[in-house]
């Protein structure tokens, strides 16, 4: 079944809180990219292919419950193929019991029912006070 790109962010929403990461991943073309312009110094700035994909997130649920979209906003653009969603999760840190309350912007392109690309914009600094990470990278708290 081809879904538009309205139905595959809806689908792919539904997969992240049915915690099926592999499914999530599967939902990228095999050469579609995932890219994270605000990445944390040291941490991957794009993602090229299916197979980065499910690599990059195989141990996510080892760390964030997510439970809840508390909130998304579906914008169509001027493109059929590109749609933005603004979403926001709610959860639990695994490793420290915190709330997992994160804000997303993402920018979704998809071609033949796939994930093309996918530009990811969230907070590196929320997620790591979140999971209990330190030892950011100097610069990184600005």
């Amino acid at each position: 079944m081809t879904r538009t790109p309205t139905e595959l962010v809806e689908h792919a929403l539904e997969l992240l809180l049915a915690h099926d990461m592999t499914a999530f991943a599967g939902l990228w073309a095999v050469d579609g990219v995932m890219e994270f312009p605000f990445a944390a110094p040291g941490s991957p700035q794009r993602l090229d292919g299916r197979a980065a994909v499910q690599d990059y997130l195989h141990d996510y649920t080892d760390h964030v419950d997510l439970r809840e979209v508390v909130d998304r906003t579906l914008h169509r653009t001027t493109d059929p193929d590109v749609v933005i969603v603004e979403f926001e999760v709610d959860g639990v840190a695994l490793a420290t019991g915190n709330a997992y309350r994160l804000r997303y912007v993402a920018v979704v392109t998809v071609r033949g029912g796939e994930i093309a690309h996918y530009r990811d914009y969230w907070s590196p600094l929320a997620v790591a006070e979140a999971i209990g990470r330190t030892g950011l990278p100097a610069g990184a708290e600005a």
